[in-house]
């Protein structure tokens, strides 16, 4: 058994996951970075491609999501589980397990795009030059989503070998290759052509593809306890079983978590351009966010998952809990801060007054409530390591349930503003975190694991 595996059988809980979880929150929060520089660069060219990319970017999240979180954690979890096993043969098959999976993943992203993509978009309240633009960017992201699949499946393989630096180092430069590719492809700096919106699409793309390939040399190198190598290959029923048990039932987080984010931006649609505009910046707070978390959360996975393949559930048990008060403390003093002092960031994003005012009503009242998103998310991702994804998935449909209904109801039939809205928000983020934290605190992993 490997050094990195014994770590997490064995080494005090607190200051491995801060060990662990450091360099995945620098690399999450560089990407988070980004993602708010590259708001700014669209709002340079107007309110119309800012909403634009607000009504396609929930689109794009699902695909980033679902590769990332929900592919990712499963990936994370079996080959920390074979490791904690002592299996480290079985992890190697594995992963040509994962590369086929990621290709198959990507395609059907996009082939559902193609048939309802455009649909979904005037569901959402899309129309003449906002929905135009936003299809543009879809089709450039989901044309390129092989990259952004075989990004997050390559990472996930690392870190369930609880190598986090090697992934934060790649993801780091690929965040800095996006930045330069956005201010020059957005704006047409550095003598790059001028692209204006489409820019944002294509960067993310470009940069997924680097850290694609830098991984894909790296695990054929002699240094891994996972290698790729040409003799593990094969196609093995049990091993893909072994990732879509956690990857499907896992995969109705992100869809309900954009579900729910599609059902906000429908019902802000509503009420005109400057609120989606302003919502667009508000909500990426949350988009920020999930980066932060995830850097805990994706540490929780293969610390929880080697814990799990050892049968030492109840570690894996300290372990979550733990990990989700770490989360909880992080994403909740961030949303309050931001909610205090609003006018310090969203006027660094647009000096348009009226997107001010709409952004900041979101902030200031759904921003305190991060707390509860961080603990639950964490305790997402905490769970795919344990292989028991009942629960969370119950907290996130329940979520989107709230926002969704609740939200429909406040607004048509209540006749309610914008405010109303944001405050069922809230209630399904309290919802979505005391459910994950009541569902582990109650031995759920143990009854999964028995």
């Amino acid at each position: 058994m490997d050094q990195r595996t014994q770590q997490f059988l064995h080494d005090p809980i607190a200051p491995l996951l801060v060990r662990m979880s450091t360099p995945n929150t620098i690399s999450f929060l560089t990407q988070a970075i980004v993602n708010l520089t590259e708001i700014w660069f669209i709002g340079q060219l107007g309110v119309t491609p800012l909403a634009a990319v607000a009504l396609a970017f929930p689109l794009f999240m699902v695909n980033a999501t679902m590769s990332g979180g929900a592919f990712g954690g499963a990936v994370n979890s079996a080959i920390a589980r074979s490791l904690g096993s002592g299996q480290a043969d079985r992890a190697e098959r594995l992963l040509w397990h994962t590369i086929m999976l990621c290709a198959a993943g990507a395609l059907c992203f996009l082939l559902l795009f193609l048939l309802f993509g455009r649909d979904l978009l005037v569901l959402l309240g899309g129309r003449d030059e906002i929905i135009d633009n936003a299809l543009a960017y879809c089709h450039v992201v989901f044309l390129g989503g092989i990259f952004l699949w075989f990004n997050g499946g390559l990472q996930a393989v690392f870190r369930g070998m609880g190598n986090m630096r090697f992934p934060a180092v790649v993801t780091v430069t690929g965040s800095a290759v996006q930045i330069v590719l956005s201010a020059g492809l957005i704006l047409g700096h550095f003598g790059f052509p001028k692209l204006g919106f489409l820019g944002a699409a294509v960067s993310p793309m470009v940069s997924a593809a680097f850290m694609s390939t830098v991984m894909v040399v790296a695990l054929m190198g002699s240094n891994q306890a996972v290698k790729l190598r040409l003799s593990r290959f094969a196609f093995d029923s049990e091993l893909f079983r072994d990732i879509l048990q956690v990857f499907l039932p896992a995969s109705i987080s992100p869809l309900a978590t954009a579900g729910t984010t599609l059902a906000l931006t429908g019902l802000v649609g509503q009420f005109g351009t400057v609120a989606l505009a302003g919502y667009g910046i508000g909500s990426r707070v949350e988009v920020m966010m999930i980066p932060l978390v995830f850097g805990i959360g994706t540490s929780m996975t293969a610390m929880v998952g080697a814990n799990v393949g050892a049968k030492n559930i109840r570690r894996a048990e300290r372990i979550g809990l733990i990990g989700g008060l770490a989360g909880a403390m992080l994403s909740g003093s961030i949303g309050i801060i931001l909610a205090i002092f609003p006018a310090m960031w969203i006027t660094l994003l647009t000096d348009d007054p009226a997107t001010v005012l709409a952004a900041t009503k979101y902030i200031q009242i759904v921003g305190p409530c991060y707390l509860f998103f961080g603990v639950g998310l964490c305790l997402y991702f905490a769970s795919q390591g344990a292989k028991a994804m009942r629960w969370p998935i119950v907290a996130v449909g329940s979520r989107f349930l709230i926002v969704s209904c609740g939200g429909f109801v406040v607004s048509e039939w209540l006749f309610e503003g914008i405010e109303a809205v944001y405050i069922i928000a809230a209630a399904g983020m309290i919802v979505f975190g005391v459910m994950n934290a009541l569902a582990v605190r109650g031995g759920a992993w143990r009854r999964a694991n028995m």
